[in-house]
């Protein structure tokens, strides 16, 4: 051509999951958008409870209310139950550094309390994998917190909340002010400030909420001292008298008879009736533990653009967030079994048995004897997290030779220390309880506590703790422009470069790397990535009806791999209300600090002890407690870890049957493989790397009770997950009444299938599996969010339904029952967790133009959460039916605004 022909701008609107403006915000990826109104009418506190009621997360997402997690004080979302470690968090597009605990000490992951609440102007939830737009961690998806760009005036806000029970009172406010016009004053800067206060729940609060309150779970027809797995009643004398629970005047076992007695004084600590058959002391667990903690923050973000010519401008963003967060736990036992790097600590059996000393004022027997007691003198076991977040950005953005370009400088990091009080010192407590001439006198227990100093508590229970910091820096260059005019529009193509150094580091908790906390595990790890990337993106719309798109990205880690992940998209619109989509992409997660680097793990889990069990049949001489064994699994770093890898694919289709119509329905698969976890128990087992007591059965060397093993993380199982998401929306316009919003979205998992990599495969589609991470919640087919709002005038009420199918009670599809009522019948409901919805509601009536009034009720019929006797991330309960715990919610606030 004698004229050469110059290639069409591209009008600047960004999707999350591309670096190239587009004219549509349609594009091939599923993209949920979350509008500040969505996000309003729930009445939720914080952008974590938000986003974890969305219908795409699932299984391993972190509740606040998990306080006795590894992650403790950190919330998390877990996008299609591949856990939180999969789902990568951005704010305004770019990362930040992650939560200084590990989740299960093992997965880093982004907090999203850190996030000030009143900044976020929208959310997008990219629903396929994108680590060739993005890197490591985008495997199930990625969630992008858009936070306001520019602000002029001032705007106050301020609300307070409380439960129908009068509890759990939360109290906020914030500002927002800004200054400045870009146009016509050349710069724009604004601050933003939340602040909150919350009291605690105790689950002893929700007596009055059936199970939920209540450790004595035989009014729905479970045995008193063995109905809920994990939190029942306890203190009982079980087994013909061989076996004792923890209680709070505690039991001895005599050494001539092996039999448990319970020392005198029950009738003063618990008055639950009718009394232990056994002759044990009953007492409610949880009387002690938080259903949800207590918290105060403080989040500042501040955003200031300035123009620096007609053609750039120079932006940069700080954030603050500091967060303090406490937990109370039942009070700690005096036995056990825990692990360290030196192996494990048996506390309940053997030489290392914590016994009542043969001269202790309290043990009538004149003998050393094992002691079972649950130290109510002490007081709960209480965990604080102080946590701060720092946020730092700089860059400049323009147009220059027809390329869009955008460079900066990114700092984050965070501190958090883990304080804990009430918790026990082995060594100290041994001395306490046996030792005659022990620097603080004995430890009287039971009936005979209120005698003790406070230098003994002082002694047995010091304040410990752990320190934790992440730091992330990153420098990128992204450059955007038009190609060539092809049939369709602008031939779209970006390039882009990226240099990421990120570091975490635990220190462990005081003396766990000693094995001298009663029941505490140890977790430490120290480690630093650092990568270079480079990446291209391509859209190409070919026809006026076909969109063609891809991208390729390079990850190079120093001193491991090297991760190329392509990704290609397909749109096709044969009219304009009617569009098909589709993507494939490949996706990794490099190996973590706590995975590859410097550090180790030393926690519990059940397993079955192939020796004394085999076949899942006690051999002569076991008990049933060998089938079903609470050992200590001591986990070391591997070096040579790969990273996870995945393949996505949507299949999509878009219809807008009328002007008022959005319908969206994409099928998705994803399957990961070279997944990281604990090396397989039984095959550790078989390799000699298990610690057993003395206690052989006859005739079996070696074949002692399983108190500990070792492993390795290694590259294991793959999991492949199949489903759907359907999303409609409806506007309605009623004349002088105004309009009407509907939008209802549902994901259904078809399938979650796992590999374990010797040829079993599980199913977890509508059962309470994986249990492997976090929180044991389940795996529910079915979640649905449906909308309603009715606008009209200066009033607004919206409300909105939110939906959790059913679940088998069980870990993985065909296997047996988890838990039995007291005749042996499946439970609960023939081993079925039944189905859970709450309805919240919302209003908000503009006075003025510059006063608003708002309010919101949550769960507002009251519904109570299905009982859940196996989910060891709450009491009773599941953690996604938490609305169902809490009971109903209000909140009622204003705002002003000043122009």
């Amino acid at each position: 051509m004698a004229q050469e022909q110059q290639a069409t701008n591209l009008d600047r609107v960004t999707v999350t999951g591309s670096n190239i403006p587009r004219a549509t915000t349609e594009t091939a990826s599923p993209v949920q958008v979350i509008t500040r109104q969505e996000i309003d009418r729930t009445g939720k506190a914080t952008i974590a409870e938000y986003l974890q009621t969305l219908t795409s997360d699932g299984a391993g997402s972190i509740p606040k209310s998990f306080g006795t997690g590894f992650a403790g004080g950190g919330s998390g979302i877990s996008l299609r139950g591949l856990g939180a470690a999969s789902t990568l968090v951005l704010l305004n597009g770019r990362r930040m550094a992650p939560y200084g605990l590990a989740d299960d000490g093992q997965k880093v992951f982004t907090d999203l309390s850190v996030i000030p609440m009143d900044a976020v102007e929208r959310v997008e939830v990219l629903k396929d994998g994108a680590s060739a737009i993005y890197g490591s961690d985008a495997i199930a998806g990625v969630v992008n917190i858009i936070l306001r760009r520019d602000f002029t005036g001032a705007m106050l806000k301020a609300s307070y909340g409380t439960s129908g029970d009068s509890d759990g009172n939360a109290r906020k406010a914030s500002l927002t002010a800004g200054v400045g016009d870009l146009d016509t004053d050349g710069f724009n800067a604004f601050v933003s400030i939340d602040l909150s206060k919350t009291d605690d729940i105790r689950i002893s609060d929700r007596r009055n909420r059936k199970w939920i309150g209540n450790g004595d779970l035989s009014p729905y027809g479970f045995d008193r001292v063995a109905g809920g797995q994990f939190f029942p009643l306890n203190g009982a004398i079980t087994s013909n008298g061989t076996v004792a629970g923890n209680s709070p005047v505690g039991s001895i076992r005599d050494p001539a008879t092996g039999l448990y007695q319970s020392l005198p004084g029950c009738s003063q600590f618990s008055s639950i009736s009718p009394a232990d058959a056994g002759g044990g002391c009953l007492w409610q667990t949880q009387d002690f533990r938080s259903l949800s903690p207590s918290e105060e923050f403080g989040n500042l973000f501040a955003r200031g653009t300035f123009v620096l010519s007609d053609n750039f401008e120079m932006y940069g963003e700080f954030g603050y967030s500091k967060k303090k967060n406490v937990f109370y736990n039942t009070p700690s036992g005096v036995s056990g079994s825990w692990g360290y790097p030196g192996g494990p600590v048996n506390a309940s059996s053997g030489p290392g048995a914590t016994v009542l000393g043969a001269d202790h004022p309290d043990n009538p027997l004149g003998v050393d004897a094992r002691l079972r007691y649950a130290a109510f003198d002490v007081g709960p076991r209480v965990t604080t997290n102080t946590n701060e977040f720092t946020r730092f950005l700089v860059g400049v953005k323009g147009t220059a030779a027809d390329w869009d370009i955008d460079t900066a400088y990114l700092h984050s990091a965070t501190q958090l220390v883990n304080e804990r009080k009430g918790f026990l010192r082995y060594s100290h407590v041994r001395t306490a309880l046996t030792d005659p001439n022990s620097p603080v006198g004995w430890w009287r227990i039971g009936a005979n506590a209120g005698q003790n100093s406070q230098a003994l508590y002082d002694y047995i229970s010091p304040t410990i703790h752990a320190n934790a910091s992440t730091t992330l820096d990153m420098i990128d260059f992204k450059a955007s422009r038009s190609l060539a005019d092809l049939a369709g529009g602008p031939l779209g193509f970006a390039i882009g470069a990226e240099y990421r150094r990120q570091k975490a580091n635990l220190d462990p908790q005081s003396y766990t790397d000693l094995g001298d906390i009663i029941g505490l595990g140890y977790s430490a790890y120290k480690g630093t990535q650092e990568v270079g990337v480079l990446y291209t993106e391509m859209v190409a719309p070919v026809l006026d009806s076909l969109e063609l798109s891809g991208a390729l990205r390079v990850d190079k880690y120093k001193g491991g791999e090297t991760a190329t992940t392509p990704k290609v998209g397909l749109k096709w619109t044969p009219a304009e209300w009617i569009a098909l989509r589709a993507t494939y992409a490949e996706g990794f997660r490099a190996p973590g600090p706590a995975e590859a680097g410097d550090g180790g793990l030393a926690a519990f889990s059940t397993a079955r002890d192939p020796v004394r069990c085999p076949g899942g049949t006690p051999a002569p001489g076991a008990t049933a407690a060998d089938c079903a064994v609470s050992l200590a699994i001591i986990t070391s770093a591997n070096p040579d870890l790969k990273p996870e890898k995945s393949k996505s694919y949507t299949v999509g289709l878009v219809l807008d049957p009328t002007s008022s119509t959005t319908m969206t329905f994409d099928a998705w698969q994803i399957k990961r493989t070279n997944e990281i976890n604990q090396g397989d128990t039984d095959l550790a087992l078989a390799a000699g790397r298990g610690i057993r007591s003395d206690n052989d059965l006859t005739g079996i060397p070696n074949s002692g009770s399983l108190l500990a093993v070792s492993v390795d993380y290694i590259n294991s199982a793959s999991t492949t997950i199949r489903g759907f998401d359907f999303d409609i929306r409806q506007r309605v316009a009623l004349g002088n009444y105004g309009k009407l919003l509907m939008d209802l979205q549902w994901t259904r998992i078809n399938s979650f299938e796992r590999d374990d990599g010797t040829g079993t495969v599980y199913q977890y589609a509508g059962t309470h599996g994986n249990c492997d991470v976090t929180n044991c919640i389940g795996t529910p087919k079915d979640r649905l969010n449906f909308g309603l709002t009715w606008d009209m005038d200066r009033f607004s009420i919206s409300s909105i339904a939110n939906y959790i199918g059913s679940m088998d009670n069980v870990a993985f599809e065909g296997d047996s029952c988890a838990n039995h009522f007291t005749d042996g019948s499946d439970a609960p409901r023939g081993c079925k967790l039944r189905s859970f919805y709450t309805i919240d509601l919302s209003g908000r009536w503009r006075a003025t133009d510059a006063f608003e009034i708002f309010g919101s009720v949550q769960n507002l019929t009251d519904r109570i959460a299905p009982l859940d006797p196996l989910t060891y991330g709450a009491v009773n309960y599941n953690p996604l039916h938490y609305s169902g715990a809490v009971g109903r919610y209000y909140t009622i606030g204003a705002k002003y605004t000043f122009n």
